[in-house]
């Protein structure tokens, strides 16, 4: 438990991730830390504002479309969850705290999103395992999570447990870039065949949002609408967005 909330960890023996990838991956997240400004990614700056708000903005019109939107009462899951990832916008949208569930691998961010979500369902441990049954969820979040998994095998058994853990007719709201970060090897693209590949029990629409991030800091500070336009050019879009679903 974490600070009168339902932060937990989960026991070591029923951890499944591969312990080398598991490792390599938390190493990864102090290396960013410690070289990364946290203003980088700061709420406030105009770039993180016009692609959250872009993301947020297409995922809800894509749930809504598919008859998935998420309602008071729904079971949501955040596979990755970081320091509050879409829980903060599952709230907004109308869920509430006792409706959100979360596994995340690195203890400190799950701590700094405990102290916000107290009456969230968050876990500390591997999505390999999760503590869930079967068909537990209406809903699924993976946002930004498979890239930073290299192993093939390990992608492959987070998703079956995505796959498990999602009740018939719920969906998987996927999120992730589909272009390669020449600079950072320690992240792996997932593009549109791979994806479905990863979950073939699932069926659903996927499309390329997002204008590719060195060039939303470059243009979003001094001109949202050049910014916009330029998003609205496919080849200029590095990321996939995702409404999945479960076959009743």
């Amino acid at each position: 438990m974490f600070a009168g909330g339902r932060l937990a960890l989960i026991p070591t023996e029923e951890v499944d991730l591969g312990v080398a990838e598991r490792q390599r991956m938390l190493s990864e997240y102090r290396r960013r830390e410690r070289e990364i400004s946290p203003s980088f990614y700061a709420a406030w700056q105009p770039a993180v504002l016009f692609m959250r708000t872009g993301r947020t903005r297409a995922a809800a019109r894509m749930l809504e479309r598919t008859g998935v939107f998420p309602r008071p009462g729904d079971a949501c899951l955040e596979v990755g969850f970081g320091s509050l990832g879409w829980l903060g916008e599952l709230v907004c949208w109308g869920l509430r705290e006792n409706d959100l569930h979360g596994i995340e691998l690195d203890p400190v961010r799950a701590r700094n999103a405990g102290e916000i979500l107290s009456g969230a369902d968050l876990r500390v441990g591997d999505a390999g395992r999760m503590p869930w049954g079967d068909g537990a969820f209406r809903l699924v979040v993976a946002s930004t999570v498979f890239t930073s998994i290299l192993d093939g095998a390990v992608r492959q058994v987070v998703a079956r447990e995505i796959t498990r853990v999602l009740a018939p007719g719920g969906a998987l709201l996927w999120y992730d870039f589909a272009v390669n970060n020449p600079r950072n090897p320690n992240v792996r693209r997932v593009g549109r065949r791979e994806l479905r590949a990863l979950f073939p029990e699932l069926r659903g629409n996927i499309r390329s949002v997002t204008l590719a991030p060195p060039l939303a800091r470059l243009v979003a500070p001094r001109s949202w609408v050049l910014a916009t336009l330029l998003e609205a050019l496919p080849p200029l879009r590095t990321h996939l967005l995702a409404v999945l679903v479960k076959r009743p």
